[in-house]
């Protein structure tokens, strides 16, 4: 095929001319870059770097009206880190408050001398020192007395007693709306005022002994522990109802402290006959099984980074570690001498647990590092819920110390 011949008018030539300068404007543009990278194609789209794949998020706790918000869903004790104070608290002298059941007093030990500082004269038969909500006032239950005492947790000093007709033990709901009453023998749960202590709503119980309790990671219900008719009773915090009832499958059983697991997956209720901690789903609220720790299973006292709880066995004078990843008992500490361990909590740096000796007259304060015992304090008689405070935690779900 023959070949066309190039135009050689002048417009022609001014086409060509400018096409060629275009292509070497292009090839001058483009050798720059090549320069740079040789390993670039001419031309070539630099490829987008692969986007990191999102974290995936938390999901979000619809907690109960008013509560603050869940700080982590796989940790409802993520608020209680060693020395994580409240701005409330602070300033508060670190103290453990004892209640004396037939002394009628509340022994005041300083923790950095393992001496009592105070003796404070309370009502008829206290039972536990009871941290408020807002994390300002400490209340003893006078249960013999039907009378609240208040301290100032600032100054030590007791204020005017309120009436309270039988207090065994106290907490308040996760909103901090109401104060919740534990009348034992009347067989009630008391709603009320969580400051005036003023009665707002009554819900009467058919089992007996109702006496510690725990809240589910939203808040929107807890389980409660019948001493004495070995039951549990699941209860709607919003409306301050009885929802499920069901009896415990042991002979004798006598359900004591209660603790929801970190991941809020699990409850698990200590019971002194049955000789360790019942397993609960309280979603489902069915049948519970039996997890043996030791002889007198009673206190439940998670650590400050929420792998272990130590499990206060009085009838045998040990103290069961429980590992709660592994579901197990992981080490067991006896107490020297013996003794009679009830209840308490842990420092607030997590490294000792205070425990009352409820047979003995006397407290013990052991290392949460080793298990050894750092200290047995004589006190008044029948020491039981004894407190120790100021802990971390934004506020208080009662009984002798159950911070969020």
């Amino acid at each position: 095929m023959p070949t066309t011949p190039v135009a050689r008018t002048p417009v022609a030539r001014a086409l060509v001319t400018g096409a060629a300068l275009t292509v070497l404007a292009g090839l001058a543009a483009c050798g720059t870059e090549t320069r740079d990278r040789p390993d670039r194609t001419l031309g070539a789209v630099k490829p987008a770097k692969p986007a990191k794949p999102a974290a995936p998020a938390r999901p979000v706790v619809q907690g109960l009206p008013g509560m603050p918000p869940v700080l982590d869903p796989r940790d409802v004790y993520a608020a209680d880190r060693p020395g994580k104070l409240s701005p409330v608290v602070r300033d508060f002298p670190s103290r453990v408050y004892v209640p004396n059941t037939e002394s009628d007093t509340v022994s005041v030990i300083d923790p950095k001398t393992y001496e009592i500082v105070e003796t404070i004269r309370v009502g008829r038969q206290p039972q536990h020192v009871v941290p408020s909500w807002d994390l300002k006032t400490l209340w003893v239950n006078n249960n013999r007395g039907h009378t609240l005492t208040p301290i100032d947790p600032k100054t030590g000093k007791a204020g005017k007693p309120v009436d309270v007709h039988d207090p065994y033990n106290l907490y308040f709901t996760p909103n901090g709306k109401y104060a919740v009453v534990m009348a034992s023998l009347d067989r009630e749960l008391v709603f009320r005022d969580p400051h005036t202590m003023k009665t707002v709503k009554t819900e009467p119980v058919s089992c007996y002994g109702v006496n510690h309790a725990d809240f589910s990671l939203d808040g929107r219900y807890f389980i409660v522990s019948c001493e004495f008719s070995g039951e549990l009773l699941k209860v709607d915090t919003e409306k301050m109802k009885v929802v499920g009832q069901q009896k415990l499958p042991f002979e004798g059983a006598m359900p004591q402290d209660v603790k929801i697991s970190p991941d809020g997956k699990r409850f698990y209720v200590a019971d002194m006959m049955a000789d360790g901690m019942w397993v609960l789903d309280g979603e489902k609220f069915d049948t519970p099984t039996l997890l043996p720790t030791g002889k007198g299973t009673h206190g439940l006292y998670v650590s400050r980074d929420s792998r272990e709880m130590y499990v206060s066995n009085r009838g045998e004078g040990t103290v069961s570690v429980f590992d709660f990843q592994k579901g197990e008992v992981s080490r067991k500490w006896r107490l020297p001498d013996g003794g009679s361990p009830d209840m308490g909590g842990v420092s607030a740096d997590g490294n000792v647990l205070w425990l009352s000796g409820r047979y003995d007259d006397e407290v013990y304060a052991i290392d949460t590092r080793t298990g050894k015992q750092l200290a047995r304090i004589a006190v008044g008689r029948g020491p039981h819920g004894l407190a120790v405070y100021p802990q971390p935690g934004r506020y208080s779900l009662g009984h002798t110390g159950i911070f969020r």
